[in-house]
């Protein structure tokens, strides 16, 4: 009878402790505009995955494709208003919340790909992710958005080529000056409107990597896709910072070892195999890649370059440091 007793108290203490480990679960919303097929949603599953894991369950990310909670400035507000908790954003987009991810935006800053990710994981791109924190929000990782170049139904392999072309660019400063300085004429619109406006010739091209220009199946209706690789701006996984101050000491170092390990599936496993795919369905529409000499681009917006390093102290700082990489 003692032992059965016994036996029942623990059954009984085991269950308060249950549902207290219950209670204590915290569930992070994240909201972001791509579909569950694309390679940023793949990365954050991992990334939700692994925050479950090194948390015990005790942080469980929730997330929202296809931007059912709204677009990338919506969700931002969303989450300003605490209903939504974490976002999946271009730094693009950050730029006016935070001056320094500006720095992203520049043409042709990268040398390749190797030169993006040094910088990425460098003090530098560290810095940028935790320079928006007076704005409510922090970086946590970055993904790759792969490199951004021209396409329509006509090769450009030199600027000229872009003279009173319309050209559909991102809502940001630094893509519209740059479409400026290379003689284009800049056209802001939603990614989701673009195949419509190519097709009844609203726009005369786009700009993205190869991986939005199949998916999003621009291919159909822009024929030639012109490699010049002008932009490589990454994804920002992004967290309220009312959130993060929720979290234990130890949840938050177990999630932010969770996001920088789905930074390096993303750049080593998964985005090379969206880009073999996009590849493959490239070939299927009948489109054709073009690559193009930089050189006379490069040329072009280097004035971008010295209005960047004379806006402050910080941006030249963090210009010199990358060019030195």
């Amino acid at each position: 009878m003692k032992k059965r007793t016994l036996a029942l108290a623990v059954l009984f203490a085991s269950g308060l402790m249950a549902a207290g480990i219950a209670q204590a679960k915290t569930t992070l919303k994240l909201s972001h505009n791509q579909d569950k097929s694309h390679a940023v949603h793949k990365a954050m599953s991992y990334f939700a995955d692994k925050t479950k894991e090194y948390t015990n369950g005790s942080v469980v990310i929730r997330i929202y494709p296809n931007a059912t909670l709204g677009n990338e400035r919506e969700s931002l507000e969303l989450m300003s208003s605490g209903a939504l908790h974490m976002v999946k954003v271009n730094a693009a987009s950050l730029e006016s919340f935070a001056p320094a991810y500006g720095l992203y935006n520049l043409p042709f800053l990268f040398r390749d790909r190797d030169h993006f990710y040094r910088v990425l994981e460098s003090d530098i791109g560290k810095q940028i992710l935790a320079s928006s924190k007076e704005k409510g929000f922090v970086g946590l990782t970055y993904y790759d958005g792969g490199a951004r170049s021209f396409y329509a139904n006509k090769p450009v392999t030199k600027p000229e080529e872009l003279a009173g072309m319309k050209i559909r660019v991102q809502s940001s400063p630094s893509a519209i000056a740059m479409m400026k300085a290379l003689g284009g004429i800049p056209t802001p619109m939603a990614q989701g409107e673009l195949y419509t406006a190519l097709q009844q010739g609203v726009v005369d091209g786009g700009e993205n990597n190869l991986v939005v220009y199949s998916d999003m199946r621009h291919a159909e209706v822009a024929k030639i896709y012109s490699r010049d690789e002008h932009t490589m701006v990454p994804d920002v996984l992004i967290v309220s910072t009312k959130a993060l101050d929720k979290l234990t000491p130890e949840e938050r170092a177990a999630m932010q070892k969770a996001a920088d390990e789905s930074m390096q599936e993303m750049k080593n496993v998964i985005w090379p195999a969206a880009e073999k795919e996009a590849m493959e369905k490239i070939k299927a529409m009948k489109a054709q890649i073009v690559e193009v000499d930089k050189a006379a681009f490069q040329e072009r917006v280097k004035p971008l370059f010295e209005e960047f390093r004379a806006k402050d102290a910080q941006s030249a700082q963090y210009l010199d440091a990358v060019e030195k990489m």
